[in-house]
């Protein structure tokens, strides 16, 4: 991914007010971002920890998506869940439930859609090995090629993404 300003992270949301993207902070590490190892900037918003924030690179601008976080709940450690993104197995507080309103009049009106990602927002860094789940029995083996698993992570984001901008038909 290609570095991005605070300007183009703030403009490119599309199911949050102007108001709300101008209010949200970026990640606490932004400025020493590892950009290069970076297919998506996902994390979890410093000064409201039931928001999260994802930015898609997209040809015409990154696309921004603002999500909500449950409020914490009891997990179990000896329980696993998988990310729906990036197909990394956690323990089950390593994954939760985000929900992002959709885009436009739909989401004004409270239609979200939801979807099961890594609660640190770093899938990226799980699919290429720079860190690792807490899981007991540590990482699952795959056959498929490190280029083969960010090609299925960057489609199972792309059809998120493509759920939360969907127009009404």
């Amino acid at each position: 991914m290609e570095p991005l300003t605070e300007k183009q992270i703030r403009s490119s949301f599309v199911n949050c007010t102007k108001g709300e993207a101008a209010r949200l902070r970026l990640p606490l590490d932004f400025t020493g971002l590892p950009w290069q190892e970076l297919d998506f900037l996902g994390w979890v918003d410093p000064g409201a920890p039931l928001r999260a924030h994802l930015v898609l690179p997209r040809e015409g601008g990154p696309l921004g998506i603002s999500l909500r976080v449950p409020a914490l709940g009891r997990t179990s450690a000896v329980k696993s869940s998988l990310c729906q993104i990036c197909l990394t197995g956690h323990a089950s507080s390593g994954v939760t439930l985000l929900a992002a309103p959709l885009a436009g009049a739909r989401g004004r009106e409270g239609n979200t859609v939801g979807t099961y990602i890594c609660a640190d927002l770093a899938c990226p860094l799980y699919v290429r090995g720079k860190r690792q789940p807490k899981l007991r029995a540590g990482r699952y083996e795959e056959s498929l090629t490190l280029d083969e698993r960010l090609a299925r992570m960057t489609d199972n984001l792309d059809a998120f993404a493509a759920r939360v901008t969907v127009t009404a038909a």
